[in-house]
């Protein structure tokens, strides 16, 4: 049948530029849908919701029955989890340090205008390349304190993390996995030896609180300082990269929304919450049951693989009104843009901070902007779903 192969089709790049009719397959088969691998798909906003605050779904690839495989991501349960991403949180966010991430709003929106100030009308541009990707990775890098010399050392490491991270059923990961470690290596090496630099000296950055926490309790290990770096720098770019990006794509194949947007720009943070709905950074997430969880009449065997369609729940007619349509004054937006449950990405505030400048500053000029190629060429990755360049012609 069609949907015990949904995952293998979801995932074939040729589903990339528009997977939206395939999660509406999904959620006509059923809330849990078997796979022909052994794994379950999920698409359903209300059954999504209930497993990711479920705490017998477990994040952790050592789960008893899951095949163990390398992740290069810091991937654990609690009370560990939370024990990290408190320590995490001190330096980044409330209540320890309120004003890390909204005392860059002028920085932020300074490094937006810069960036924009080097795109010339006239000119054809790629919105990835020129100011999606920059923008995210200058801000990620000044809270960690990397200079802004080594700021293209990340690239490289990123897209093999990312790959190893990605959903890839029926693939030989070998390769992918063994550069994911790589790159994991020399990449927490390089923020661990950065962070020890810093080491009685301080800055006003996260990896100088990190090493420099006074108290013992409070302190990460080296190996927590490495990955927990590892996943800031990340997540604070990639996604945020793909926020960008989607927004300014869906809204120039909107030009009535758009023009509603540059007549009323106080409907941006709207807009930016209906985009993480629409079109999400995160199209989907993996969970391992560490005991057989029932749910919708379906038990989830321990340790299989279950694949929480984030995007799909986002699109259920269930849960929102007219799902398929872009609505920036949709009221009651409940999405799973940044996920949900203990592992809610804590760094959805700077994200929006994020959109909100950079799509801001971009509605003057995406009125007079034209789409180069639609669809544009996508990223192979099909858990963090983005353009991989997006030509414009100004």
């Amino acid at each position: 049948m069609a949907s015990e192969t949904l995952l293998a089709r979801i995932t074939d790049y040729s589903s990339r530029p528009d997977p939206y009719p395939l999660y509406a397959e999904l959620r006509e088969a059923g809330p849990v849908v078997p796979q022909a691998d052994g794994s379950y798909l999920v698409g359903t906003y209300h059954e999504i919701a209930a497993l990711l605050h479920d705490p017998r779904m477990s994040v952790d690839p050592r789960t008893p029955g899951a095949e163990a495989r390398q992740l290069p991501f810091l991937r654990l349960d609690d009370p560990e989890h939370h024990r990290l991403r408190t320590l995490a949180m001190r330096p980044f966010g409330p209540p320890h340090s309120p004003h890390r991430v909204d005392g860059m709003r002028e920085e932020i929106d300074r490094i937006t205008q810069e960036l924009l100030a080097s795109l010339r009308a006239g000119e054809q541009i790629d919105l990835v390349d020129d100011f999606a990707y920059p923008l995210p990775v200058t801000v990620i890098c000044r809270l960690l304190g990397v200079p802004r010399e080594d700021e293209p050392l990340f690239r490289a490491w990123s897209d093999a993390l990312v790959a190893a991270a990605d959903v890839r059923p029926g693939t030989d990961t070998t390769d992918t996995d063994k550069a994911g470690e790589q790159a994991q290596t020399e990449m927490g090496g390089y923020l661990v030896n950065l962070a020890e630099q810093r080491r009685g000296t301080p800055g006003d950055d996260m990896l100088s609180a990190f090493v420099n926490e006074p108290d013992p309790a409070l302190r990460l290990s080296r190996e927590e300082l490495a990955e927990t770096a590892i996943l800031l720098l990340i997540a604070g770019h990639e996604t945020t990269v793909n926020l960008i990006t989607n927004g300014a794509l869906t809204l120039l194949r909107r030009p009535d929304q758009l023009d509603l947007l540059r007549r009323e720009p106080n409907l941006l943070p709207r807009a930016v919450e209906e985009l993480l709905r629409f079109e999400p950074p995160v199209h989907m997430r993996e969970r391992l049951p560490r005991a057989d969880v029932g749910i919708a009449g379906t038990t989830l065997p321990e340790g299989a693989s279950v694949v929480l369609v984030l995007a799909s729940g986002n699109r259920d007619p269930k849960r929102f009104d007219e799902p398929d349509r872009f609505d920036p004054t949709r009221p009651d937006n409940q999405h799973f843009g940044f996920g949900s449950g203990i592992h809610l990405c804590y760094g959805g505030p700077l994200a929006r901070i994020e959109a909100y400048s950079a799509l801001g500053a971009l509605l003057p000029r995406l009125g007079t902007a034209r789409l180069v190629q639609d669809p544009p060429p996508y990223r192979q990755n099909a858990m963090l779903r983005g353009p991989r360049h997006l030509p414009l012609q100004l």
